[in-house]
């Protein structure tokens, strides 16, 4: 078995090992150096050989000051590194100061349970009256386990919400019911069509969760008048998939597999 020492390096820890790592290389080379004045020292005043005692004098004063010199320029290079890396650092928290902003922001502007009932009613009546279909996505969106903040969370459910509305019609309505859930009415559509644009959902969803796979999902379809007669009971199928929501632990949601339940 294989013992790794020295590649287990925390990721916090690493600027304070790189700054380890250049004070020994530093050290390495002002020892080596001093090690070779120390030999060129004997050679330079002792009997000089072929070339005048002046001349090796001259040589080894130019190296003397040319070794600190290095040492110097290579100590300021990584104080003028480390404060661009820091500064880099300071730059990449706003940006993503700025994304969670403009992501809770986008959340903020999306109508929620009570915008949604009234526009139910009135799509409902519309329906009625024409007798045409109206049909109702629910999704419902859960952080991965690492995601513990609140800031990443916002950032989450933001990602979702963009993902769903990028696959929407003009038509069609995204509501904010709930952190983490979201209704999407879809006017004169059956049950058929809703399915295929269910599929669209969870692509746009799983696009928005990444390779890493941020969050897991999964979607309720209901529809009038194949799973509903009234726009009570799609009201009521919102508010159990809340109670059902509320009550289920995070680790069952993660585990289920995205999908449509009709």
């Amino acid at each position: 078995m294989q013992i790794k020492v020295f590649d287990q390096i925390e990721p916090k820890s690493l600027e304070r090992r790189m700054w380890q790592l250049w004070v020994l290389a530093l050290t390495t080379i002002l020892v080596l150096a001093t090690g070779l004045a120390m030999m060129m020292y004997s050679t330079v005043f002792s009997k000089p050989v072929g070339v005048s005692g002046h001349t090796f004098t001259t040589l080894f004063a130019g190296y003397c000051v040319l070794m600190p010199l290095v040492i110097g320029y290579l100590f300021d290079r990584q104080l003028v590194i480390r404060q661009l890396r820091r500064k880099i650092t300071e730059e990449e928290k706003q940006i993503m100061n700025l994304q969670h902003e403009v992501r809770a922001n986008f959340l903020e502007t999306l109508p929620g349970l009570a915008h949604f009932q009234d526009r139910l009613t009135m799509e409902f009546r519309r329906a009625a009256t024409a007798e045409q279909p109206v049909s109702l996505v629910i999704a419902g969106v859960k952080p991965a386990r690492g995601l513990s903040s609140p800031a990443d969370i916002t950032s989450v459910y933001g990602d979702a919400a963009k993902g769903l509305t990028r696959k929407l019609r003009g038509e069609d309505s995204i509501y904010h019911f709930d952190p983490g859930v979201f209704g999407i009415l879809l006017p004169r559509v059956p049950t058929d069509i809703a399915k295929r644009v269910c599929d669209r959902l969870e692509e746009g969803l799983i696009e928005a969760a990444g390779p890493e796979a941020r969050f897991a999902f999964e979607l309720h379809l209901a529809n009038y008048p194949d799973q509903a007669a009234s726009a009570r009971e799609l009201e009521n199928v919102v508010r159990d998939f809340l109670s059902v929501r509320r009550k289920k632990p995070l680790a069952a949601v993660l585990t289920e597999s995205p999908a449509v339940a009709a």
